[in-house]
């Protein structure tokens, strides 16, 4: 078998600052767009990057009514939803802030193997780890103050789109397992979806708007900077971050297997908080930070390879659900 001309380990650093950018992208694509704007634009062009991939590889999209409707379950929770929380959250808090609530994907994927998939077991390590994780989620929000804290409506809301995927994925093995045609069959069917799924949305957003319809394609002067810059950003963040990315995670997969390649949920949020701090001077508080490590050692704890030949069954399954 030929090598691959590009190392998975070039891959996996270069996906994990493609992710990790994410958060930096939505915060400046803000200046100009809404958030609905920006989901729906994310979705749009990262659709037609891994489609236009797919059948130009000669591959094709899965078949059948009964899996069409698993997948939209799916373009719900791993495009639609999560990326339309992500954005609304960055409203409301920092990006470093919203990359932390990405961190919650593991843990949550624990959970709702727990409650999807049948006969799941999780061992007590895990069980434990998924605790530790909500105390330092809580004290992150830093419930004893009303004054430091960050704002608990939106770090709430990038809690949720990481949840999200942890739910999103384990939902994928349990019903599509057997539909998967490999490749990228997968990925451009939920993204097919999940951008069906943001056309209703975007309308009736825009029916609340003073503007009407036209608010679809209206955007704002960005504030500071190119007025060009936050649109450049979402069209990345849609092409790079959304569509060619779908592509790395594959090949890092398939070159080190899907134990390695899970490790790359727990590095997005290092990448989005050192974006956040050190390109658009955003700063974390002490207790922040303290929680941000917790929630960081339990999602390793989460995702550590398992020794019991119960847990390997469990994180087996766990793991084909994110590939």
């Amino acid at each position: 078998m030929a090598q691959p001309r590009v190392p998975w380990q070039v891959k996996f650093v270069a996906l994990v600052l493609i992710w990790g950018s994410s958060f930096l992208l939505m915060k400046v694509g803000l200046e100009s767009l809404a958030p609905v704007q920006i989901s729906a634009l994310r979705i749009l062009t990262g659709a037609v990057v891994v489609t236009g991939l797919l059948l130009a590889g000669g591959g094709r999209l899965p078949a059948g009514a009964r899996v069409w409707g698993h997948v939209l379950v799916c373009g719900f929770f791993l495009a639609a939803l999560p990326f339309t929380l992500f954005a609304l959250s960055e409203t409301r808090v920092s990006s470093a802030l919203a990359g932390i609530g990405n961190a919650a994907t593991p843990i949550a994927t624990v959970l709702a193997t727990l409650a999807i998939l049948p006969g799941a077991r999780a061992t007590g390590r895990r069980l434990v780890a998924v605790g530790v994780g909500f105390v330092g989620v809580v004290t992150i929000m830093q419930p004893w103050t009303s004054t430091e804290g960050p704002d608990l409506v939106g770090f709430s809301m990038a809690l949720a789109g990481g949840a999200s995927y942890g739910i999103g994925w384990t939902y994928n093995r349990r019903f599509l397992a057997g539909a998967d045609l490999g490749g990228l069959a997968m990925p451009a069917a939920t993204l097919l979806t999940g951008l069906g799924l943001m056309v209703p949305v975007t309308v009736g957003w825009a029916a609340t708007t003073p503007e009407g319809l036209a608010a679809v394609t209206a955007h704002a002067p960005a504030a500071d900077g190119p007025a060009w810059l936050p649109l450049l950003c979402v069209l990345a963040l849609g092409v790079v971050g959304t569509g060619f990315a779908y592509v790395l995670q594959f090949d890092v997969v398939r070159g080190a297997g899907p134990i390695v390649g899970s490790t790359i949920t727990y590095l997005i949020p290092v990448v989005s908080v050192l974006l956040g701090v050190l390109v658009l001077g955003e700063h974390l508080g002490t207790w922040q930070l303290v929680g941000f490590a917790v929630v960081l050692a339990a999602a390793w704890v989460v995702n550590r390879n398992p020794r019991s030949p119960e847990a390997v069954v469990t994180r087996a399954r766990e793991r084909a659900a994110r590939v």
